[in-house]
């Protein structure tokens, strides 16, 4: 029985970077995407719905859903960044030179 040669594809860590954006942007797409994932954790754990999560973080609940199905490209760093810290979600950055 003959052997199939496997393709290797080096993966970087990053999603968006490996699907071909530049890297300024895979970058601020990732963190988009690691804050909603926090804030759809936070729902989860208080066990609310996406309303109630829209009424205590004072935003529309549109905008939860945005987030809850992860359509964060149009949403900025700064509004993710204030709805984690309405939610008590702690966010850190961690930066390497």
């Amino acid at each position: 029985m003959k052997s199939k040669a496997r393709k290797s594809t080096h993966v970087s860590g990053n999603i968006f970077l490996d699907l071909g954006f530049e890297p300024h942007e895979a970058a601020v797409m990732l963190l988009r995407c690691e804050l909603a994932e926090a804030l759809r954790k936070w729902i989860d754990r208080e066990g609310i719905t996406q309303a109630q999560a829209a009424e205590r973080l004072g935003v529309a609940q549109p905008r939860i859903s945005e987030i809850a199905r992860n359509k964060v490209d149009k949403i900025s760093l700064d509004y993710l960044v204030g709805l984690c810290s309405k939610a008590g979600v702690s966010v850190k950055v961690k930066t390497a030179a």
